[in-house]
């Protein structure tokens, strides 16, 4: 057996993909051979001002010119690969299921679900959680993922097929001091992948969860640098990741190198989950 990622003929939905992870996932996916559609709310051309509904990190990323969703199609097709990118909130299901029908009906077949889209904003401890943020944040990081594999599963599973990856955080693994409802909603998306795992391994769907550590991303660059310096002394590499280290475990898991890989939490995370001293 070939050593070697090979994701060629394969079509790849990447959901939230305008920025950071999502867009280090897409880039690389379509490097290792598949077409790529890229699912977001912002979207360069789309001046409708919905950002403002998701928080002060979209419109941070909106302000300072940092969504790439359309940017990012372009790159990708002059690799030589096919390309969308799509507008879509994962929390309505019917836009979820236009952007699934689009890609097949485009690009003929919805081989790989990349669940990327998440809110990581809602910071406070438990008496100062905003109940309509709370909400947000289980609709999006946790309702929008089952969206998303609800909409693709029928296609995979009439293939025999399928990979799909959620991305968690060590702050579902280990709790997240002030991070009530990102990390309960992180926690969750660790049983509904355990959960598809067990469904969709007899119709060769694989179902594998990513739990990044602490991340080089925008969202660590526009965080408080006093706390991502105690949790970088936290993690025993002693350093933030890169996008690129998220991007590249994704790649194997999606791979054939992966076809007997499913229901893990695989961390990705420098060894923050390690007792560090």
């Amino acid at each position: 057996m070939s050593l070697e990622i090979d994701l060629s003929g394969r079509v790849a939905l990447v959901t939230g993909g305008s920025r950071g992870l999502g867009r280090a996932d897409a880039l690389t996916l379509a490097r290792a051979g598949a077409d790529v559609v890229i699912a977001d709310i912002l979207v360069e051309s789309d001046e409708s001002g919905e950002a403002d509904r998701y928080g002060p990190l979209a419109q941070a990323a909106r302000s300072q010119g940092l969504v790439q969703t359309e940017a990012t199609a372009r790159e990708i097709e002059e690799l030589g690969r096919r390309s969308l990118a799509l507008k879509c909130d994962v929390t309505d299901a019917s836009q979820v299921e236009a952007a699934v029908s689009r890609t097949f009906e485009e690009l003929g077949s919805v081989d790989i679900l990349v669940n990327n889209a998440g809110t990581l904003d809602h910071v406070g401890q438990v008496e100062n959680q905003v109940p309509e943020l709370w909400e947000r944040d289980l609709r999006v990081n946790l309702t929008g993922a089952f969206n998303c594999s609800r909409a693709v599963w029928p296609h995979m599973k009439e293939r025999g097929w399928g990979r799909i990856v959620n991305m968690a955080s060590v702050a579902g693994t280990l709790g997240g001091f002030g991070q009530a409802s990102y990390s309960t909603t992180k926690s969750g998306l660790l049983g509904l992948t355990k959960s598809l795992a067990l469904e969709g391994a007899r119709h060769g769907i694989t179902v594998n969860a990513i739990v990044p550590g602490i991340i080089g991303t925008e969202a660590f660059h526009f965080g408080n640098p006093e706390m991502n310096e105690r949790m970088i002394k936290r993690t025993a590499m002693r350093r933030a990741g890169d996008p690129q280290d998220i991007a590249n475990a994704i790649a194997f898991l999606c791979s054939d190198l992966a076809s007997y890989v499913t229901g893990v939490e695989l961390n990705v995370s420098g060894g923050i989950e390690l007792f560090t001293f």
